[in-house]
């Protein structure tokens, strides 16, 4: 490269030394500049280091002045993204058990070059303390976009649906059977993607782990199921269902003790109504719920502390699992 073509680089250089190299504890002087510059065979003078400081000050740049032992030390003080707020999504990165090993690392290089060389170490001893299970379908994220991208056309979309065999390896089920369906939206539920769609065969609104499909195409065949959900709320159906597995859909009362009432707004939001019960104890909520065997789990697993009040069916069907749980365990 031309020895003038590398002058138009130099404040490109200037800024990427002051981001790499410097934070509010580190800085580097007019001479580290200079050697640096150097390096990549462009000759500076002082005062125009001074001049292009002033320009990426004048950029919008926050750069300040501190004099150690008679040496002035500039230090880019400010980012887009402080030290707190990366370490926040470093660690939303690494425990996501949606997203690969192979991304996780890569992810994580990328945002440790959003901040000094020196935090980055930070970031870097932070991923070594945590060791989660993580999704190993690296297809993943292009099921992602092509799914996003289907939803944006208006279009269906085809798919082999895959499960785990004792040989700890996916296979097509229904014998490599082809899945099309209209894609309405994404859900994040439990650590993994979800499709919300509609069946047209079935007439039903039905969901697919993301991590779970295969060959996954897009057709030229509009989507079906408008009318299902012109008014849907993809949140409030994601606090309807429990582990994305479908059932009735219910309004259920529930009776539940006061201990437990951040366990209930948790689950189902701020916004539903608490009803003080007769025994002070106890407080009463009405919650929409699709109804199914996780759903009377997560009850069960709540112990006595809550009890399904109404409707009946639901109540029975809690009643009806218990029964079945005792007979396995032979509880008399």
């Amino acid at each position: 490269m031309a020895k003038n073509e590398n002058q138009k680089l130099k404040l490109i250089y200037i800024f990427k030394m002051l981001y790499q190299e410097t934070d509010e504890e580190h800085g580097i002087t007019i001479k580290d500049m200079q050697e640096m510059l150097e390096g990549h065979n462009i000759k500076s003078e002082r005062k125009s280091l001074y001049n292009d400081i002033a320009a990426l000050e004048d950029f919008g740049l926050d750069i300040i002045k501190d004099k150690h032992d008679r040496n002035m030390y500039y230090k880019l003080v400010s980012r887009d993204f402080e030290l707190a707020e990366l370490k926040l999504l470093v660690d939303a990165v690494q425990s996501s058990k949606f997203i690969t090993p192979n991304k996780t690392d890569k992810l994580i290089k990328k945002l440790e070059g959003l901040t000094s060389k020196y935090e980055a170490g930070e970031l870097q001893r932070q991923v070594h303390v945590v060791n989660r299970v993580k999704n190993p379908n690296e297809k993943i994220y292009l099921s992602v976009d092509a799914l996003h991208s289907a939803i944006h056309k208006g279009v269906q979309v085809e798919f082999l649906y895959t499960a785990w065999n004792m040989k700890k390896e996916l296979e097509p089920k229904y014998g490599g059977k082809i899945y099309r369906v209209s894609p309405w939206g994404l859900v994040w539920d439990d650590e993994n993607y979800y499709l919300v769609s509609y069946d047209e065969e079935n007439c039903e609104i039905r969901h697919y782990r993301v991590d779970k499909m295969d060959k996954l195409t897009e057709t030229d065949i509009p989507r079906q199921g408008e009318e299902y959900f012109r008014n849907y709320d993809m949140a409030t159906y994601s606090k309807k269902t429990f582990g994305m597995y479908r059932g009735e859909e219910h309004q259920v009362k529930l009776r539940v003790e006061k201990g437990l009432v951040g366990v209930i707004l948790d689950r189902f939001g701020t916004d539903v109504m608490l009803h003080p019960d007769k025994d002070d104890r106890y407080f009463t909520v009405n919650v929409d719920v699709s109804v199914s065997e996780q759903f009377l789990g997560w009850i069960a697993g709540l112990g006595s502390g809550v009890e399904i009040v109404a409707p009946d069916v639901v109540r029975n069907k809690m009643a009806a699992m218990i029964r079945s749980l005792s007979e396995k365990y032979n509880v008399k």
